[in-house]
């Protein structure tokens, strides 16, 4: 009988970027489940992540639990999120979440949007 391969965790969080999404959540003026993560067309370099408050999850997002904090993965990002952690970075002149992606090829200049290929699962590319 064929054991099932563990189901690897799509993202994960630094504790910079759970506290920082406890935070926000917490500050929210209604009751937030969680924050959407994904992956949308835009750009120099040809994607942008987005991020957004979830009051339900959508029935096809993945459900990231880490850190106390539940992240929604849409499932069309799965593949150009597996491996990324998630960090919140505060410098002299600013403060953002960055995205430290293994499926990243580039970025533009300005920082805004990122080339991604999908995961590759097995050895090969995973459509």
């Amino acid at each position: 009988m064929a054991t099932a391969r563990p189901k690897p965790q799509v993202m994960r969080l630094t504790e910079a970027a759970a506290a920082r999404i406890k935070e926000l959540i917490a500050r929210a003026d209604r009751p937030i489940a969680g924050l959407r993560v994904g992956v949308k067309n835009g750009g120099c370099a040809g994607m942008e992540y987005t991020m957004e408050y979830v009051d339900t999850a959508a029935p096809a997002d993945e459900v990231v639990e880490d850190k106390g904090v539940k992240i929604f993965i849409d499932s069309k990002a799965v593949l150009f999120l597996l491996g990324t952690e998630m960090d919140w970075k505060v410098e002299l002149l600013s403060a953002q979440f960055v995205f430290n992606n293994p499926n990243q090829s580039s970025a533009c200049g300005c920082g805004e949007s990122v080339l991604l290929t999908p995961a590759k699962l097995d050895g090969a590319e995973a459509r």
